[in-house]
């Protein structure tokens, strides 16, 4: 592998395949190695189609485009983009009280009500009758019930953390041109074979039409095929399929509903999985996300057509098949796996560009440090692995919390013991009273998800004890009403989600 030792970085570098994934990932090898001469090309087949129906992500994806110097008011625009406060959560519990909550992105400027809420969860675990549902104590919940934007008026002394929704074939599009103006190299043809060298890196690829392609470095943006990582060097894949029954999906757009932009995710769990929507600018996009072991394709599209009341049989559906779990290593020899062929996880929260960003960072990080052992490259994908079963958890967790009896599927979910030793501490511990924070810090260096949001989901899904009892006198407690008004007058600080838009669109 010829590396330009100066900078620490491939002389050049093939990503095969495009797509969302393959664009970031040609940006940000651009961004970091392209002034130390790293040659960055991207092949990518017209034959072969992207998945290009995710269209949410966590506010990770502000830091891609601040990184790369791109405003919003330039790229939102050309991929009827929205802004996303969080995501709630319909029927996956039955509880009184707790039939859906909302998954908040919280900033620094969310530390008071964070306390609050966690002292009142205190209480209420300890079987007091006190106010305890997360929806009530973080001011991204009242932007997103009222429709509003997330970018706070100028005078505003609070900042809210947010994400943005987006048409995930334009945005592909939109990547593309960029990295296309910054210098990557950009050539359409179809792989017919990968070459490797006698040690068994991989030396090139042979093409239908241009010939062989030869490079230092290669990642593997083929997607399912997973063409180098998988089918070429023989990495073994590690299903999911024991804790995350879904492996199939059917998307759906709809017309929007009146004249108000809704800016947060919806998730709603249906008989067999979930259903997302994802306001756009211009449509919903809708989904139907379930497992083919309780449910066949027709019955999905069927209930997602009731789901949304888009009954018209000449819009068609999409139909999808997921490989659930992922590959047992990322970075193996001179090629590093991203997107679809590195792994997949259902896209209840929306991670799947968050993990294409962490693992090209992480990997810019390793390579440049430039101990060219196996050693690296063992530390490396240690990091993205945690990564990938840490999502794989909070995940399942949202299945194993259900209490719905309607069907098999949400029974078997909610019986299921094949569970990580994570998330076995992670009840234990909340379930007995125990220091549910000391356990998470414990785990910190294992969870891709912050303390706040393990005890939302709990708290959320009214994983607490039966029949509270009457609070003690003297025993100090957040009043909801208070925090209620606290959060209503953050929230007159910020705009109407569609003015802001549009806004944006017109200037």
């Amino acid at each position: 592998m010829a590396i330009n030792i100066q900078t620490q970085c491939p002389k050049k570098i093939l990503i095969v395949g495009g797509g969302t994934a393959g664009w970031m990932t040609a940006m940000l090898l651009a961004d970091a190695w392209a002034q130390s001469g790293c040659e960055i090309v991207l092949l990518e087949s017209s034959d072969i189609g992207i998945i290009g129906v995710g269209e949410g992500s966590t506010p990770k994806m502000r830091r891609f485009f601040d990184k790369l110097g791109i405003p919003e008011s330039q790229w939102m625009p050309a991929c009827n983009g929205t802004y996303k406060c969080g995501i709630r959560f319909p029927n996956w519990a039955t509880r009184k009280g707790y039939k859906s909550y909302y998954h908040p992105f919280f900033s620094i400027s969310d530390n008071q009500t964070v306390r609050a809420f966690a002292d009142n969860v205190a209480l209420r675990r300890e079987n007091f009758d006190v106010h305890a549902h997360p929806d009530t104590f973080f001011v991204s919940n009242y932007l997103a019930k009222q429709k509003l934007a997330p970018i706070a008026k100028p005078e505003a002394a609070y900042q809210a953390e947010y994400a943005y929704h987006f048409d995930a074939g334009l945005i592909g599009k939109f990547l593309k041109e960029q990295a296309v103006a910054r210098g990557i190299k950009h050539l359409v043809d179809t792989v017919s074979e990968v070459q490797q060298h006698e040690n068994g890196d991989i030396s090139g690829v042979q093409t239908q039409q241009l010939g062989f392609i030869a490079a230092d470095f290669f990642v593997d943006c083929t997607g399912f095929a997973s063409v180098i990582t998988s089918k070429t060097l023989g990495v073994p894949f590690l299903s999911y399929k024991d804790v995350l029954f879904n492996d199939s999906a059917v998307a759906l757009p709809s017309p929007l509903d009146g004249d108000s932009l809704a800016s947060q995710t919806i998730s709603s769990a249906l008989k067999f999985g979930w259903a997302w929507k994802i306001p756009l600018i211009n449509r919903f996009g809708n989904g139907y996300v379930y497992s083919s072991d309780h449910a066949d394709k027709e019955i999905a599209e069927r209930e997602l057509r009731q789901h949304i009341g888009l009954t018209d049989e000449s819009v068609e559906a999409r139909h999808l098949k997921m490989r659930v779990g992922r590959a047992a290593s990322s970075w193996n020899k001179n090629s590093l796996a991203v997107g679809l062929s590195q792994g997949f996880i259902e896209p209840l929260e929306a991670t799947a560009l968050m993990i294409v960003q962490d693992t090209v960072e992480n990997f810019i990080t390793q390579f440049s440090g430039g101990d060219f052992t196996s050693k690296y490259r063992d530390e490396f994908n240690t990091k993205i692995n945690l990564i990938f079963d840490s999502i794989k958890d909070y995940i399942f967790m949202h299945y194993k919390l259900n209490t719905r009896n309607d069907t098999s599927y949400w029974i078997e979910n909610r019986e299921n013991e094949n569970l990580s030793d994570s998330v076995v501490q992670i009840l234990d511990v909340w379930d007995h009273g125990g220091d549910l924070l000391e356990e998470l810090k414990r785990q910190g260096p294992r969870l891709a998800y912050s303390p706040t949001s393990w005890f939302c989901i709990l708290a959320g899904m009214g994983r607490f004890p039966r029949k509270p009892k009457k609070l003690k006198p003297k025993i100090p407690v957040n009043d909801p009403d208070e925090i209620r008004r606290f959060c209503e007058s953050i929230a007159r600080q910020f705009p109407d989600h569609r003015d802001s838009v549009s806004a944006m669109r017109d200037g």
